[in-house]
């Protein structure tokens, strides 16, 4: 008895001590602790997905993790670091002539000669390389009645760019630079893919500064009639976008190119803050092709200019709930006035499928390939009709110099 006693006492006194000499350690060196628990079969054991009981990882398996989990964590340095080399500074210059004020005598006397000036109208926007031939891609309103055109890199290069071509209709531009050494490209993403929700950032050149990176979330996708062009189909984001960031990156967490940011909604007097937009990637990608191959965009035209039929409209002409667009204006000689369709018809399908609005119907032709046919459903006179169109060539709109 009095041997059990004293192992007793012998076993509370080594355990005490070791408590002790474990509690001493762990305050001198608190990673201790993260190592001994996180050591399999000290203080922790893995825990298997409930009902399929204990299994082994698989050897090159990594754990299931939520990658946007680890985005959060580590945050976007490694997808700034893929795309930020390829988004470019653009400074434009041009040379505007205007008329100088007269003199209040020479008002007086009435006879006097006119006589102008000329100033340099300077600005300065962004755009992305997208192949190593030195091609680039910026907003057409960045470059619009430039007399010259500079692009600086982000490693500080600086060089000439030309005008390739420019699309006006979706406000895009493509230029030339030729440099000494390797560019950096622009890896391309998709924007069919994007959700709303996702986390993107914005680079570009906002106020002549140097770049600079934002970000936020795709806050709606497929954004239509806003006026900004004749063709739109904005992704909106509500990661910063300033003067001088049109035409610069909107990329994805991978540092992937998914749109070209583009416009803010105005924010003088209060407006609205944190809805800017951007055209989406895919949309780039096939102006971009088009523009390499031809000089500019190839869309279908029927020489029709529409208008959205408001509601009010169409309950008087027995159209429902405001489908259909009213024919405000035809070309002599267009296709569509060939075909026998006039001022006031309204049309309702295209090729089968219902016409939702006057941007609805001018995409959908502008997609149609030139020398084709289309049927047209509507009414006129009050009487449906459905006719063959010819789709032609649409005319190439040209870019403005706002000289």
């Amino acid at each position: 008895m009095h041997s059990t006693r004293a192992l007793l006492r012998f076993l509370f006194k080594a355990i005490v001590v070791g408590l002790a000499i474990a509690f001493l350690a762990v305050w001198w060196r608190p990673a201790l602790l993260g190592a001994l628990v996180a050591t399999p079969g000290i203080g922790a054991q893995p825990v298997a997905a409930a009902g399929t009981g204990p299994q082994a990882p698989s050897a090159g398996t990594a754990a299931p993790q939520s990658r946007a989990a680890a985005v959060a964590f580590e945050g976007f340095a490694d997808a700034v670091a893929r795309a930020a080399p390829a988004v470019v500074n653009i400074y434009t210059a041009r040379v505007v002539t205007e008329k100088t004020p007269v003199a209040p005598l020479d008002q007086l006397f009435g006879d006097y000669w006119p006589s102008y000036r000329q100033r340099i109208e300077r600005s300065l926007g962004s755009g992305v390389i997208v192949d190593e031939k030195g091609r680039i891609v910026t907003n057409q309103h960045v470059i619009a009645g430039a007399d010259s055109i500079k692009v600086q890199m982000a490693d500080g290069r600086i060089a000439d760019a030309r005008i390739v071509g420019q699309d006006p209709d979706t406000d895009i531009a493509i230029l030339d630079v030729q440099t000494t050494g390797k560019l950096p490209v622009m890896p391309f993403g998709r924007s069919d893919t994007l959700r709303v929700g996702d986390i993107v950032l914005a680079i570009g050149n906002p106020y002549g500064l140097s770049q600079t990176v934002t970000q936020g979330i795709v806050s709606a996708t497929g954004r239509g009639q806003l006026g900004l062009a004749t063709f739109e189909n904005f992704i909106q984001t509500d990661a910063a976008i300033n003067p001088g960031n049109s035409g610069g990156a909107l990329i994805n967490v991978r540092g992937e190119l998914v749109g070209i940011n583009t416009a803010v909604l105005n924010r003088a007097s209060g407006g609205p803050e944190g809805i800017g937009f951007a055209i989406p990637v895919n949309l780039v990608r096939g102006v971009m092709q088009q523009i390499v191959a031809h000089g500019h965009v190839v869309r279908g035209w029927l020489g029709l200019v529409p208008e959205d039929l408001s509601e009010e409209q169409a309950a008087q002409l027995g159209m429902p709930g405001g489908a259909g667009i009213i024919v405000v204006n035809i070309l002599v000689k267009s296709p569509a006035f060939e075909a026998g369709m006039r001022p006031g018809d309204l049309i309702t399908a295209v090729a089968g499928q219902p016409v939702r609005n006057a941007q609805d119907l001018v995409s959908r032709v502008a997609a149609l390939p030139p020398g084709s046919q289309v049927e047209v459903e509507g009414h006129q006179g009050g009487k449906p009709f459905k006719l063959k169109v010819g789709v032609l060539e649409r005319p190439v709109r040209e870019a403005a110099r706002n000289h």
